[in-house]
């Protein structure tokens, strides 16, 4: 949904100022798009190392087009369908009958860890550790977008301040002040439009990634330490259940095999 949202403000933008008269290309000035542009993201990259400035690109594109979304409803239901198979064939059953272990590096750990020690609290440690470093690494990538949408209003007034210069040293000719004015002033509009429109957007939209793929590792732990735990499958869905949001939680006791649960939190 981010390049849709980020195509209907600009539309917005575009169609607003037509009802109103104006001309959407007089806002496409290369200067001022360069100094904003440019001036925001080597700002950014001069307050960081290397391997943050690496990591951006990557992090924008999985802002537009997300490469995998996490599906805790149907990791909670293969757990409980397999459940007892583990209780009476080895916690072993989970690494070649469990979907996720096979395609997720997480999901697996974890089922190697409680398939070859019995402490859950060791299992719990290891895999919360790797929530800890991922979520540092995510940090590290939307913080730089939320930078760029504070210094990209600043830099715009930068260029803004920059053409004005130029105007006022050429107050000879009167009659290309207001077009020269108005040129000036593109570019604090571009760094108020980036900010608000394209950098803090991609800020919250990876924010709001990163708490998803942490509340989806959370289950996966809770689910693998309860299947550990020897809990049969009735056990083990009242305990994953609560992880997850309102609107999957009847779908997967229906699919567990069930009662109906409550929905008193249902506006959650």
């Amino acid at each position: 949904m981010t390049p849709a949202g980020i195509i209907m403000a600009l539309g917005a933008i575009v169609v607003s100022m037509l009802m109103d008269g104006g001309q959407p290309t007089a806002l496409i000035k290369l200067p001022a798009l360069l100094l904003v542009v440019g001036g925001t993201i080597g700002a950014t990259i001069a307050g960081g190392v290397r391997k943050d400035a690496l990591r951006m690109p990557k992090a924008l594109l999985l802002a537009f087009r997300p490469k995998y979304r996490y599906d805790a409803a149907g990791f909670a239901e293969h757990l409980i369908t397999l459940a007892r198979d583990a209780r009476t064939g080895g916690l072993k059953v989970l690494e070649r009958e469990l979907p996720e272990a096979q395609e997720d590096a997480f999901v697996r750990t974890g089922v190697e860890l409680i398939a070859t020690t019995s402490d859950p609290d060791r299992v719990r440690q290891v895999l919360e550790a790797e929530i800890m470093a991922m979520r540092d690494r995510h940090r590290t990538c939307w913080k730089a977008y939320a930078e760029m949408a504070g210094f990209a209003p600043t830099i715009g007034i930068l260029g803004t301040v920059i053409g004005l210069v130029r105007v006022l040293g050429n107050l000879t000719s009167p009659g290309k002040l207001g077009p020269a004015i108005a040129s000036a002033f593109t570019a604090t509009l571009w760094g108020v439009l980036s900010a608000n429109i394209i950098w803090l957007p991609i800020s919250n939209k990876l924010k709001r990634l990163s708490e998803e793929e942490t509340r989806y590792k959370a289950l996966v732990i809770e689910g693998l330490l309860a299947v550990q735990e020897g809990l049969s499958g009735p056990q083990l869905r009242d305990r994953l259940v609560p992880y997850l949001p309102p609107e999957d939680r009847e779908q997967t006791v229906a699919a567990t095999g069930g009662v109906r649960v409550a929905r008193g939190d249902a506006a959650a």
